[in-house]
């Protein structure tokens, strides 16, 4: 376990809409919600567990942007090649844009097998295949 990542907090604009999308999306990777509390919400997975809290309405008047100082993207194994394609029907069903769409599903190269997308704040989200 030493060296795993225990877990990563992110602060949101819109809970309701973060449940919304993160929810699903970490059920489908095998997730379960582990504790929710009127300001945020967790999901686990093995010992490793996200976190999703609205942050307080001071701190909104600047927009998150991953080419900024700080957090650029979360990608997660999704196992197949199948399964990045299953998700990302599910995401477009859903209305999620699929960046690097010309280059979907091998925007990260060749032999790099992944769909990627934004969450509601805009974050960068990468579900990589085989």
């Amino acid at each position: 376990m030493k060296g795993t990542l225990h877990h990563i907090e992110i602060y949101v604009k819109d809970l309701e809409k973060s449940i919304a999308f993160w929810g699903w999306i970490l059920e489908e990777l095998g997730y379960e919600e582990y504790q929710r509390w009127e300001q945020g919400v967790s999901y686990i997975y093995e010992k490793s567990y996200l976190v999703f809290v609205r942050a307080e309405e001071k701190y909104l008047d600047v927009p998150y942007h991953r080419c900024r100082a700080g957090l650029n993207h979360l990608a997660f194994y999704g196992g197949t090649n199948a399964f990045v394609d299953e998700m990302t029907e599910k995401l477009r069903e859903k209305g999620v844009t699929i960046l690097y769409e010309d280059r979907h599903p091998y925007a990260g190269g060749p032999d790099y097998y992944a769909v990627f997308f934004e969450d509601p704040d805009r974050m960068k989200v990468e579900i990589v295949g085989e």
